[in-house]
């Protein structure tokens, strides 16, 4: 069916459109007049992920965008929560109220407990809607403008106290499991705080770090002075080898370094020198025999004795040297020895001691933690409001919400056009009608002989004239 034809059946059919159309619009105008008048009243509340007075807000980065969306749908479950509802009805008492317990077991048939009923009852009529802020409208419908906006005004306070409630009672419960566990934590860092100092006085330790420092240095220094003494040894050892290579070979100590380096031997030598140079010189004079000449002699062999005998103590004193140079060594070596031992054992004591020390910090990091997470605990516990904030109160509806007379009009308008045209267009599908010579030409493949005008009356004449040819077939319609 082309456009033209569907117009021109509306036209010959718009009697049957039109009653369509009529019936539709008073049936839905009429509904709507007779359904039950419903009222919805609608309380704003302000959700703020901050919470002012809480402690571990300081601790709590902020909120990401998905958290924030799941953090908003938490609060509008708990809203829509049977707890919350429950606290409704017991607030307002509705489970006391005759009216409300009639209406109610007229919905619910009477199943289970009252108070149940109630909750459940509204619930159903309970809708939470969120918002691109932090603002939640929570909306109550029901017959009575006074009674939805008690209502919802009273979820909005259930809510509040709700989140006051789940706020507060896990935290005195965390509160007081925190205090038992400082008891434990306290005790345990006492303990560990006791073996520390007690292996402090056992050692005879003041500063485990300056001793550790100083018993080092001491170990340089004793390597220092064993490095010095054992070049001394070897120097000392090598002048004792030559003076006995010396006087193994039979040859005079007076060649020896030590003897030549020694002052007053030089000078006996000196002395010696002159006196044999004297001797001569009396014995040139006045002969051997001479009493000078005597005396002389007896002196130069005086000093020949006596330069002997410091040239043995030199020799004498080399050995010596060198033996109490050994001597030296082996005691340095072995404090040495001692000394590395010593701090190898102060090391081991060492590790003892961090174990110790980190004990005691491990205790006091868990007791400060516990201590911490107490406090805010305790704090918590003592709060008296919520982060949520009544942002507009819900007043007493003026119009109803329910049903919308003007929308369901329109709507039944609409709804009646087209099953007016739905209606047309069976009555034309089980009723064809030649309605133009297009039909003729498109419906059936037959040829055209003529072309009939629109029928007019024969103005009380039976028949007609010759010039006034009347229609063959009444008109269509």
């Amino acid at each position: 069916m082309s456009i033209q034809q569907f117009l021109l059946a509306l036209r010959a059919r718009f009697g049957a459109f039109a009653l369509v159309l009529v019936a539709t619009v008073l049936v839905a105008t009429v509904a709507s007049l007779l359904l039950p008048k419903s009222y919805k009243a609608t309380v704003s509340l302000l959700v703020d992920a901050k919470d002012e007075q809480s402690l571990s807000n300081v601790l709590r980065p902020l909120l990401l965008p998905q958290e924030r969306l799941s953090y908003m749908q938490t609060q509008m479950d708990i809203i829509t929560s049977k707890k919350v509802a429950r606290k409704v009805v017991q607030d307002l008492k509705l489970a006391e109220n005759p009216l409300t317990r009639a209406a109610v077991d007229g919905e619910a048939g009477g199943g289970g407990s009252i108070e149940d009923q109630i909750v459940e009852s509204l619930l159903n009529k309970l809708k939470v809607e969120p918002s691109q802020s932090n603002v939640i409208q929570a909306s109550f419908s029901s017959p009575d403008p006074r009674f939805s906006a008690l209502v919802a005004n009273a979820f909005a306070k259930a809510y509040i106290d709700t989140m006051l409630e789940l706020r507060v009672e896990p935290t005195r419960q965390a509160a007081a499991w925190f205090d038992e566990q400082l008891k434990t934590l306290r005790a345990n860092l006492e303990d560990a705080q006791a073996k520390l100092t007690e292996y402090h006085q056992r050692q005879g330790i003041v500063s485990a770090d300056e001793r550790s420092d100083v018993e080092s240095t001491r170990l340089g220094l004793l390597s220092d002075q064993v490095a010095r003494a054992q070049e001394q040894t070897f120097q000392w050892n090598s002048r004792e080898q030559q003076a006995r290579t010396f006087l193994k070979q039979g040859r005079s100590p007076d060649r020896l370094p030590d003897v030549l380096d020694n002052p007053f031997i030089q000078k006996l030598k000196t002395d010696l020198l002159h006196g044999e140079a004297r001797l001569r010189e009396l014995a040139s004079q006045y002969g051997a025999n001479h009493p000078q000449y005597q005396r002389q002699v007896s002196e130069n062999q005086s000093l020949r004795e006596k330069l002997d005998s410091e040239m043995r103590k030199v020799v004498a004193g080399v050995e010596s040297s060198a033996r109490q140079s050994r001597q030296r060594e082996a005691e340095l070596v072995k404090a040495l020895a001692a000394h590395r031992a010593r701090l190898l054992e102060l090391k081991e004591s060492r590790n003892e001691l961090t174990v110790l020390r980190r004990n005691v910090e491990s205790a006091e990091r868990a007791y400060d933690t516990a201590m911490q997470r107490s406090v805010v605990s305790q704090v918590d516990s003592r709060a008296s409001q919520t982060n949520v904030t009544v942002l507009n109160q819900a007043f007493v509806p003026g119009a109803p919400s329910h049903p919308k007379v003007v929308l369901n009009i329109v709507l039944s308008v609409l709804v009646g056009t087209m099953l007016g045209i739905g209606i047309v267009i069976l009555l034309e599908m089980f009723d064809r009608r030649v309605r133009s010579p297009n039909d003729l030409e498109n419906g059936w493949n037959v040829p055209m002989l003529a072309v009939l005008n629109i029928w007019q009356p024969a103005e009380n004449r039976l028949l007609s004239g010759p010039s006034g040819a009347g229609p063959a077939l009444p008109s269509p319609g």
